[in-house]
């Protein structure tokens, strides 16, 4: 019996937690990843909010809701089996306004849909009972909700990988995944052919996936048009002024949650994150522009007609863009105490965000297949906290639809012969 080959690409948290799940479900297979940076969690993982998200947002019965409940379980899982860091701080969605309050009851309601454990809906004083310096006229309070290193449990995965006796490629682009007759070959982005060809391959390539999977025979939408998202890290004398997460209300007019505070896992307190325009897809540092993405996403059609339809929310982001002061502004809304506070900026994230032709942005996760190759399109927040569910799906699901078909296909092939053979 021959041995069957797994290829993943991309070294992410979500390209990682695959390979591992390939290993876990099937130990006698070859799994083989390709990372195209010298180390794995370059990109996504290891610049974001690290917030495990308990399911706050999430249309009942999406993709994302299914995976991101089946996620925090695994995530939190894992990491006491790993002995890493899970701090389950909690979460206020505050509302400051009656309209607000409306839409938070809208929230609290989904959270219930989709089964958020100890999910309860706070009123005026009440809300200092859980961050003792925050207002607002109502909360909806999650306790579950926690933070982590993504970047750690990654590493940590990248080490499993290895240990169950997958394969790490570094510093390895590549460039297009086509099926042969043979079966799968590896483009790299400098021509070359890697020797080895295989029987399944997933494409977890996060800030470049649509233009692995358009390269490799699928479909060029949805596009990826790349937002940065801008945080800062108060000084150490205020950080203890806010003890958890606190998030506004979501505004429907906006595509974006805006801005907040965020809980770090080395024990900083952020504020953050706008959400704009980048000037490339891994423009971590703003100081640099990328002329292919932003060629890209302004021929894109899909570009314009969302920036037409939102330019009250480009006004906004754009004014904590050119101002440090309107971004502090925004959080001291809800923690008053904190209007004298001083921030460092930190790291820019940038998320890869999947837009359609028609302007809307996609809000589910997307995972499709071409043949025996399965590409991950759109895996945006809930993303991290998802990724061992997304795995697990991929893994369990996806893969073995495609898995059947092949064997269905073989054994028919077989039966062929042996008629023919007579």
């Amino acid at each position: 019996m021959s041995i069957v080959k797994y290829t993943v690409i991309g070294g992410g948290i979500n390209g990682l937690a695959v390979a591992r799940q390939l290993l876990i479900d099937h130990p006698n297979a070859e799994v083989t990843l390709f990372e195209k940076e010298s180390s794995v969690a370059q990109h996504q993982t290891s610049h974001n909010s690290g917030v495990v998200h308990a399911g706050l947002y999430y249309a009942k019965g999406s993709l994302k809701a299914k995976l991101c409940r089946r996620g925090v379980h695994l995530v939190k899982e894992y990491c006491e089996a790993n002995d890493l860091p899970y701090d389950q701080c909690g979460k206020l969605v505050v509302a400051l306004t009656e309209v607000e309050v409306e839409r938070l009851k809208r929230l609290y309601q989904i959270a219930l849909d989709n089964e958020v454990p100890d999910v309860c809906m706070l009123y005026g004083d009440e809300i200092k009972q859980v961050e003792p310096n925050c207002i607002g006229i109502a909360a909806l309070h999650s306790p579950t909700t926690a933070i982590v290193s993504y970047e750690s449990i990654a590493k940590q995965i990248a080490k499993d990988i290895i240990a169950k006796g997958g394969k790490i490629q570094l510093s390895a682009e590549v460039k297009e995944l086509k099926n042969n007759a043979d079966g799968i070959q590896i483009i790299m982005k400098d021509g070359s052919v890697y020797p080895e060809t295989f029987n399944y391959a997933v494409s977890c390539a996060g800030l470049q996936s649509d233009r692995l999977a358009k390269n490799s025979g699928d479909e060029a939408n949805p596009k990826i048009v790349p937002f940065f998202g801008q945080y800062f890290v108060l000084d150490d004398q205020f950080t203890n002024d806010v003890k958890g997460l606190i998030y506004p209300v979501p505004d429907p007019k906006y595509p974006f949650l805006g801005v907040h505070f965020t809980k770090r896992i080395d024990g900083k307190m952020t504020i953050g994150p706008n959400a704009f325009l980048s000037l490339g897809r891994e423009n971590y540092t703003g100081k640099n522009f990328n002329f292919k993405d932003i060629t890209d996403y302004l021929i894109y059609p899909g570009f314009w007609r969302f920036s037409f339809r939102n330019i009250p929310a480009a006004i906004r982001e754009s004014k904590t863009v050119l101002s440090q002061q309107t971004f502090i502004d925004e959080c001291v809304k809800y923690v008053p105490s904190l209007s004298n506070m001083t921030v460092k900026p930190a790291t820019r994230g940038i998320r890869a965000q999947a837009m359609n032709r028609d302007g809307s942005l996609v809000d589910d996760f997307v995972i499709r297949k071409e043949g025996n190759i399965t590409h991950i399109r759109n895996a945006p927040s809930p993303g991290a906290t998802s990724s061992l569910a997304i795995a697990e799906y991929i893994v369990r699901e996806v893969m073995q639809t495609v898995e059947a078909k092949a064997t269905a296909d073989a054994n028919e092939t077989r039966i062929e012969m042996a008629v023919q053979g007579g």
